[in-house]
């Protein structure tokens, strides 16, 4: 499906069950697509525990950009597409998330989507080698909402610290792109999605 927004129009790869448990919305990294595996593994948990998931390809990768541009555009765009998808899919839990850049958006948004919580996978917690420009206040900006991260041991961005999130996994040897470890990503996220699919309790966090 296509959603216009401000920023131009987005592409969503939705799954939806007849009675979706919860909504999940997730986005690709800056230069990335909605097929990357761990996003791959993060939809096919949440789509065994009867959750909606929407793969959102956002406006600026629609258009066959690689850089997000500025911020404030990208997440008010965001808020459309959650606006809309909410209105398609139902008053059920809204969970957001992402990889890399993804991550961000979520967690600068999550307050004003009223997510229920925030899956960020790769958080880049700074650039590449300027470790001083931290990024740790857009974690700290989803405060009330829970929040997973699942970093590479290996990635150059940065790995958020524990006491910033609810849970933080870590994989061992990975890089900024997971090449491995896709059952740990579902392994780590399918008990936290659990909570919202109503079939048990959180082990995680």
């Amino acid at each position: 499906m296509r959603i216009d927004t401000s920023a131009g129009t987005a592409e969503v790869e939705l799954d939806h069950p007849a009675e979706p448990a919860f909504l999940l919305l997730l986005t690709h990294g800056s230069g990335g697509g909605v097929d990357a595996k761990d996003l791959l593994a993060v939809r096919d948990s949440a789509i065994a525990l009867g959750g909606a998931v929407a793969r959102v390809i956002q406006p600026y990768r629609a258009a066959g950009r690689r850089a997000p541009g500025s911020p404030v555009k990208q997440d008010t765009a965001w808020l459309e597409i959650v606006a809309a998808l909410r209105a398609r899919v139902g008053a059920v839990p809204l969970i957001q998330g992402g990889r890399s850049n993804g991550a961000r958006v979520a967690c600068r948004t999550a307050v004003a989507a009223s997510a229920a919580g925030v899956l960020a996978l790769s958080f880049p917690l700074h650039p590449p080698g300027k470790p001083e420009k931290s990024r740790r206040a857009e974690l700290l900006a989803t405060e009330g909402i829970e929040v997973v991260v699942i970093n590479g041991g290996s990635d150059p961005f940065g790995i958020p610290d524990p006491a910033d999130a609810a849970q933080v996994q870590v994989i061992a040897g990975q890089p900024h792109s997971f090449r491995t470890g896709f059952d740990v990503i579902a392994d780590t996220v399918t008990p936290w999605l659990r909570t919202w699919s109503g079939r048990g309790t959180r082990s995680a966090g």
